[in-house]
């Protein structure tokens, strides 16, 4: 018998500020609202108090309202949605945006040994994490095998110049992986385009960060110890124009047997992951790439993952449980870009 644990991805915490921005004479605008399943939440320093808050939740609103139309999964009306149910082996055209994000998700794919797979969906539904539902039981080895058969991102699926093509009809793209940092960073741009220059936006645990808080200082953030229920924070780090995620296997996994599994799923072998490495959180240029390469890399673990972030200069934390591990039950390793961000 399984027993399902599902909770918030989100991975992160925003520590206190003291706010003191306020005494200059700025003004803080706070905003959240509800997007792709989850919250979102901006906190930005308006320095002139020009910025219009209604009108600026208005347009985030817009913003992932079209992001959503473009890549949701659990919108039968969506782009991605559509693509996927059809059965064309012709090109279609997709817009801008997609085409971008698929781009990205091939490249992520390339550096990550294909551990990092748009495809997985069929393995995600049938272990249970999908928009199908849970399961009572684990997948027998044909179930898998035949799941594995419809996956494969570098065989099945072509990217072209603002095209998608697939290679086997019943190819599906999931995009849960990396979408929401694409989100994020929309609403990043959003807030551009108001003018606006320190902020933090962020939506389940995705986020980026652009100039300082209001105390003048880079965006303090908590990396969560990852323990399904409990909050506490392994370390804190000091971001700065740069995008953040962390993906862990604490949040959704289901118990059977006497046997864990997560949602993190290998693509190559098409189970859950069992290594020891329980999160990852990625710094890099924007929240679309630090998603994607958050998922890849805990797929890989630590040894594995640690050497790639390195061999690409990306600023990477690995939590592990482990024997060697602390009073947190965990021991953490940093790639050296992550040292030399936080020195």
């Amino acid at each position: 018998m399984a027993e399902q644990f599902l909770l918030s991805r989100r991975s992160f915490i925003a520590m206190p500020l003291a706010l003191a921005a306020c005494k200059k004479g700025w003004s803080v605008l706070e905003l959240s609202g509800l997007t792709m399943g989850t919250g979102y939440s901006v906190i930005a320093v308006d320095h002139t108090k020009s910025v219009d808050k209604v009108e600026l939740q208005a347009a985030i609103d817009a913003s992932l309202a079209k992001v959503n139309a473009q890549m949701s999964n659990w919108d039968d009306a969506s782009e991605i949605s559509r693509f996927n149910a059809s059965r064309a082996a012709a090109p279609v055209a997709v817009s801008p945006e997609l085409a971008q994000v698929m781009k990205a998700a091939q490249e992520v794919n390339e550096g990550s040994d294909r551990r990092f797979d748009v495809t997985v969906g069929p393995l995600i539904d049938l272990w249970g994490f999908g928009a199908r539902g849970t399961r009572a039981d684990t997948p027998g080895d044909t179930e898998i095998a035949d799941a594995l058969a419809c996956c494969g991102q570098h065989e099945i699926m072509r990217v072209g110049d603002g095209a998608l093509q697939k290679a086997r009809p019943e190819a599906e793209v999931y995009l849960s992986a990396i979408g929401k940092g694409f989100g994020v960073d929309e609403m990043a741009r959003t807030l551009a385009r108001f003018g606006v220059t320190d902020y933090m936006v962020e939506i389940g645990g995705d986020l980026y960060t652009a100039g300082l808080n209001p105390d003048g200082r880079p965006w303090q953030i908590g990396i969560e110890t990852p323990q399904a229920f409990d909050r506490g924070v392994q370390e804190i780090v000091g971001v700065s124009n740069l995008g953040v995620a962390t993906s862990g296997d604490y949040r959704n996994f289901f118990d059977a047997d006497g046997q864990r599994y997560s949602h993190i799923i290998d693509a190559t072998t098409g189970r859950p992951v069992t290594h020891q490495t329980a999160s990852v959180t990625v710094l890099t240029e924007n929240a679309m790439l630090a998603d994607a390469w958050a998922t890849a890399l805990l797929v890989l673990g630590r040894e594995r993952g640690l050497e790639i972030a390195n061999d690409r200069d990306m600023a990477v934390l690995f939590i592990e449980r482990g024997p060697n591990a602390g009073d947190k039950g965990t021991v953490t390793t940093a790639s050296e870009r992550y040292k030399t961000l936080q020195a």
